[in-house]
């Protein structure tokens, strides 16, 4: 549904700022046209998005999305205490825009077992743990029972952490080797312990993109199917988008936009992340990684036309701290969390470090003049906001 609340709610709109005061502040008369539809509780359309990504006023178009952040969450910023672990960098797909991934029996390829991630859960225990984020490469090695040891490893370990665990890819070719339908194959893997999907692998909605980058992931309507599934039983999932590579500004609306329809049929998205693309050790490495201006433009975008998904983050692994600290004035209201060893991005060049404290994470979100409040898998507040 549309943010009629900027329009209907006065003391909303008077957080996010009087309509009349945000629309002064527009100098993009198109803008101000978008502006108008979101103050009056209308649905973006296509058009409306394409002026968004395309405007170069990008104090206006962060003012709109600042103004609809505030009507819905105030002044607050979020975070999680959690815990990234890659359980294997062995991967068959071999996409273009990724540094991880290796090839079964290169000298640094891995698959830890059960125990030693359980291990690595217990040894974080101790810092207030609240989510376990577990996400891997599609190893042709590794059995359906792998999958489910991993997760009652992780609840043995720590039975009241949230376990969000495998994208989309995985959980396809997870059903594949265990000859079960999504449903089936989610239900045993719920049952086994997981309580969430991250929003991985979704890359950018396009088969032009995915023939050049990806053609051996699944394509954009397998994606969304199968957390369509995981939505129907109850576990909720993230969104994501990789953008800064080769992608064009429609196909990257049309990704937007394909994700909104999803949210309309079942409504398990709980976060929208947009993923800055880092080029370095990846064969895409002669391009250049987007510009701030670009990045801030694409976070204000998705707050206002996901209109349908209550949060945005800016991950500040990707974006650095100072960017993201910024994105929380352009319409994000999460910094992810506290990580604390981050790979991924990490391969492909990023320079920040690889996890935060608690302490460190609030700092930022207090510097930016945002009110931090931790929260859980669920992205439900553990402490009164």
């Amino acid at each position: 549904m549309p943010f009629s609340h900027l329009a209907h709610d006065a003391e909303s709109a008077q957080i996010g700022g009087a309509p009349e005061e945000v629309l002064k502040r527009i100098k993009d008369k198109a803008l101000v046209s978008v502006g108008s539809k979101l103050f009056a509780g209308e649905r973006l359309t296509a058009e409306d998005g394409r002026v968004c990504l395309e405007t170069t006023d990008l104090l206006g178009l962060g003012s709109l999305a600042l103004a609809a952040k505030r009507a819905r969450f105030r002044d607050q910023a979020f975070y999680v205490v959690n815990r990234h672990i890659n359980y294997t960098n062995i991967c068959r797909n071999g996409c273009r825009f990724c540094a991880f991934h290796r090839q079964a029996g290169a000298d640094d390829a891995y698959l830890l077992s059960p125990e030693q991630v359980a291990a690595e859960v217990a040894a974080s225990s101790s810092m207030g743990l609240r989510e376990m984020h577990l996400v891997g490469g599609i190893n042709p090695e590794v059995q359906f029972s792998y999958y489910l040891d991993l997760l009652r490893a992780i609840k043995r370990a720590c039975p009241t952490v949230g376990i969000k665990a495998y994208t989309a890819v995985e959980i396809d070719h997870i059903t594949r080797i265990s000859m079960l339908s999504w449903h089936d194959c989610l239900a045993a893997l719920k049952e086994a312990g997981l309580d969430a999907m991250p929003g991985g692998g979704a890359e950018v909605f396009s088969e032009r993109v995915r023939a050049r980058l990806f053609p051996n992931k699944i394509d954009a309507d397998t994606w969304l199917a199968v957390h369509g599934a995981a939505h129907r039983l109850g576990i909720s999932t993230n969104a994501t988008l990789l953008f800064g590579h080769i992608e064009t500004p429609a196909e990257r609306l049309d990704h937007l936009l394909r994700l909104r329809d999803q949210q309309d049929e079942t409504g398990g998205f709980k976060a929208f992340i947009p993923l800055v693309f880092h080029p370095k050790n990846t064969a895409l490495s002669d391009l250049k990684a987007p510009v701030g201006t670009e990045i801030l433009k694409t976070i204000s975008t998705a707050r206002l036309m996901l209109d349908n998904i209550p949060h945005i983050k800016a991950y500040w692994v990707m974006l650095g701290p100072k960017l993201a600290q910024t994105a929380l004035h352009f319409g994000a209201d999460d910094l992810e969390g506290t990580i604390v060893k981050e790979n991924i991005a990490h391969e492909a060049g990023a320079d920040t470090a690889r996890g935060l404290s608690r302490s460190q994470l609030e700092d930022l979100i207090l510097e930016a003049g945002c009110r931090p409040v931790e929260r859980d898998t669920f992205h439900e507040p553990v402490e009164a906001a």
